[in-house]
């Protein structure tokens, strides 16, 4: 396709964003042939600048959980808008939130609200630190739970202070836990989890029920905080927590992305055992308040509560895991596909630099399906099993495309690093 409007765009964006783009939708790290800008969004759909049409398997990185565009949740949005947003104080739909997600998160005794992922684990570690007077965190390495000085993966322009009293641990590795919790002694103020290691660039692994338990039963014994970082995943593996399955309760969770169908809002909610800790710090911003995001998320949790859009999710994430694993296997291709059924990675086997990902994924684009060669993707209530068909057959024919490329496939240079860290 010819991409001459998005090239425009980023011309002009070179002078007037630093790198022309940046955070995690830039392109920077993607196939060269994939768009930056997008211009229309509707149902699990998005149309580029030049005009191309793609099914979304990454909405917009997680946010769209029931479609871009939906009605209903739009109209909710529309509605208190009008009646006010930003406003000198809170609007009562922030209270009735509150409620209804303490309602139906089961550790959940209280909610505060933000606008990013970052505010609202950043807020979990505030409050971890007030609540029990320390100052040491765990948490996995790889493990992302945003782009704040304390968390983000790059580290340009951030002091070592910032990243201060921090231990790292390997995700689902109990001695690896402990020995954790032993070096952080007596000043350990939480440990913080994902509810599956969903980090970038390698497999996904679902949680081992001795680890969450066992994170569960250090902070109990030591007095810190269990922290849940749900903002990726929270609502697309359950109704509840992530680990409710598992029987595992924590102290805090945050929460955001899919929490009002793609309007800002992010929460942090918290037991009892957290109380003090949240009523002590201070934290807020102008935006934070804003009552229309609130409403949407209304609707989002009714939707959740009196449907059975994750049981579709479901359904529909094994039908493509399925199917590809059949396509790629009859391509003859060692084809990886890691994490929950609604929030999959996919990988080459013997792919070190990506370049089997980067041809194949490019492949697919040009075919109308949008996927990713590093990051998890997730799946939306809009889709149908139409559009997973219509991946499948993109992938289909992308396989074969890169089975006849494949001996004279260049290394992808923009992803060389990575054969030095496999």
């Amino acid at each position: 396709m010819d991409r001459r409007n998005d090239r425009a765009l980023r011309a002009r964006a070179e002078v007037v964003i630093p790198g022309g783009m940046f955070g995690h939708q830039s392109t920077a790290l993607l196939p060269d042939d994939y768009p930056q800008y997008f211009v229309k969004a509707k149902g699990a759909h998005l149309w580029d600048a030049d005009g191309g049409k793609v099914l979304d398997l990454m909405c917009a990185y997680g946010p769209n959980l029931f479609g871009y565009g939906d009605e209903a949740i739009d109209a909710a949005f529309i509605a208190q808008l009008r009646q006010g947003d930003t406003l000198t104080g809170p609007a009562p739909v922030m209270v009735e939130l509150a409620e209804t997600l303490v309602d139906m998160v089961g550790h959940a005794d209280w909610a505060l609200f933000c606008k990013n992922g970052g505010d609202a684990t950043t807020m979990a570690l505030t409050v971890a630190r007030a609540q029990t007077r320390r100052k040491t965190v765990i948490r996995a390495r790889g493990a992302y739970h945003g782009s704040t000085p304390w968390c983000t993966p790059r580290t340009a322009g951030v002091l070592e202070s910032d990243r201060a009293h921090q231990i790292l641990c390997d995700y689902n590795d109990v001695a690896s836990l402990e020995a954790a919790v032993a070096e952080a002694g007596d000043d350990l103020a939480a440990i913080f989890a994902a509810p599956f290691r969903h980090d970038a660039f390698i497999d996904q692994a679902e949680p081992e029920a001795a680890y969450a338990a066992r994170a569960r039963e250090l902070c109990d014994r030591t007095g810190a905080l269990l922290v849940l970082d749900e903002v990726r995943a929270g609502f697309r593996l359950s109704r509840d927590c992530s680990w409710s399955h598992l029987g595992v309760e924590p102290d805090l969770s945050t929460w955001g992305k899919g929490l009002a169908n793609g309007h800002a809002l992010s929460a942090l909610l918290g037991s009892d055992s957290a109380r003090k800790g949240a009523e002590a710090i201070y934290a807020t911003g102008s935006f934070w308040y804003q009552a229309a995001p609130m409403a949407a998320s209304l609707e989002v949790l009714r939707r959740i509560r009196e449907t059975d859009y994750l049981e579709r999710l479901e359904t529909l994430g094994e039908r493509l895991a399925s199917g590809l694993s059949e396509r790629a296997d009859a391509a003859g291709f060692g084809f990886r596909i890691t994490g929950p059924g609604q929030m999959p990675l996919f990988l080459f086997d013997e792919d070190p630099d990506l370049r089997k990902g980067f041809f194949w994924s490019s492949a697919m684009l040009a075919k109308g399906v949008y996927v990713h060669p590093w990051h998890n993707m997730f799946l939306c209530d809009a889709m149908t099993e139409a559009d997973i068909d219509q991946a499948l057959d993109a992938a289909e024919a992308s396989f074969a495309e890169l089975r006849a490329a494949a001996p004279g496939l260049a290394p992808v240079a923009k992803m060389a690093f990575l054969s030095q860290t496999r």
